[in-house]
């Protein structure tokens, strides 16, 4: 039951948890940023992580001075690039091998 109370709450109260969690965790929020794009555009199998959803949390973020613009625009987008990179040479190393 405390975890239900504690989703309900969360998800009424997302601003005040998020602002928290970058309070408490600073710039760790950025790599956390990192790990979560890179794994949603690198692997194969992990594209419902909240990509798009994040990106309008970091843009809040940053607009409520929270964050800053900069290192996270650079952070997602090297996360984003990278992912990319690595999803394509995934498929460019096992594409051949699962049609034959």
């Amino acid at each position: 039951m405390e975890i239900i109370t504690f989703l309900i709450d969360f998800i009424l109260h997302v601003d005040k948890h998020l602002e928290a969690f970058v309070v408490t965790y600073g710039v760790w929020v950025y790599a956390l940023l990192f790990i979560i794009v890179f794994v949603e555009t690198g692997v194969v199998v992990m594209p419902f992580l909240p990509g798009d959803s994040l990106l309008f949390i970091v843009g809040a973020l940053c607009g409520a001075g929270l964050m800053e613009f900069a290192p996270a625009v650079a952070v997602l987008l090297a996360a984003a690039v990278l992912g990319d990179q690595c999803n394509y040479s995934i498929g460019r190393y096992f594409g051949p091998k699962v049609f034959q």
